[in-house]
């Protein structure tokens, strides 16, 4: 008789993610189990629980996902969980905080439906942000060159040498934008542009697309108005501007609910499977979709 898939919900906020709750729920498990305030010592003791209930093939039936608005903390929660595991006695592990990894596979999933990513000129507003960070880390991963484009230099300078720290050859520029004008200049050349700002900020106002004569993609990650791209709506998806085909956050929505789903349902087919920003994009390339 084949074991319930019971998944264990471990959030660093006090309220676990209603959102990550229910799409948990509509990807197949049978049992959600949530808890919240997760912090390393607390998800060490939850994880023993999930470990040594079941056994052998019957490993696979229980998993784990790692949620919260804290970024640092979810990554130290996925830490502690690894570290828990010995042997085969483990189950398998998905981290997506805030729900970033899921969105910026999305959007650079999206942009590659348009343009090739190795070589290509790519431009992220917001770039040290939960999504920003990884939509730069998934680009030069793959042989995109990144303008990092932050209000402090010195953030956008850490989060650039973070991601360069990765892997040798990874080409990440990071670049400081205050004024509207410093931002559009960061703009120009790129053939790509990804806005991952905080929700409700402005970061290109007025028709500012006219002078980007190279952009031939341009994705909006901001769902709540305003948007982050003024002339972008959130709804749009694969919409022509031009030269450039633009997208809004709701327009890649479907995708990412789609990864996400996607990447729950996984967890459940072995009892070793890790799916950070890595393993989510892995499992993201793996679907067969149409974004256009």
């Amino acid at each position: 008789m084949s074991k319930a898939k019971i998944l264990l919900q471990l959030d660093c906020d006090s309220q676990p993610s209603s959102f990550d709750a229910i799409v948990a729920l509509d990807a197949g498990v049978e049992r959600l189990l949530a808890y919240g305030s997760m912090e390393p010592l607390t998800v060490r003791n939850l994880v023993h629980g999930a470990m040594f209930t079941r056994g052998g093939e019957d490993l696979k039936s229980t998993a784990i996902f790692l949620g919260g608005s804290d970024v640092g903390q979810v990554e130290d929660n996925l830490r502690q969980v690894l570290a828990t595991f010995f042997g085969p006695v483990r189950v398998s592990v998905m981290a997506d905080p805030n729900g970033s990894s899921t969105t910026a596979a999305a959007a650079v999933l999206t942009a590659a439906k348009h343009i090739p990513l190795h070589g290509l000129k790519a431009g992220v507003l917001g770039g040290t942000g939960p999504v920003g960070l990884r939509i730069c880390q998934l680009l030069a991963e793959r042989g995109a060159t990144v303008t990092l484009v932050s209000r402090q230099l010195e953030r956008a300078r850490a989060a650039a040498d973070l991601i360069r720290s990765l892997a040798s050859g990874f080409s990440v520029k990071p670049v400081a934008a205050e004024s509207a004008d410093e931002m559009l200049a960061a703009c120009t050349g790129q053939q790509a542009l990804f806005a991952a700002g905080a929700a409700g900020v402005r970061l290109l106002d007025g028709d500012w697309m006219a002078g980007l004569g190279d952009l031939r993609v341009a994705v909006d990650c901001n769902a709540v108005p305003p948007t982050g791209l003024a002339g972008i709506a959130a709804t749009d998806r694969s919409r022509t501007a031009g030269p450039t085909v633009v997208y809004g956050a709701l327009g890649v929505g479907g995708l990412k609910m789609k990864i996400h789903r996607r990447c729950i349902a996984r967890l459940f087919e072995a009892n070793d499977l890790v799916l950070d920003l890595d393993g989510i994009m892995e499992v993201a390339e793996s679907l067969a979709f149409n974004v256009g």
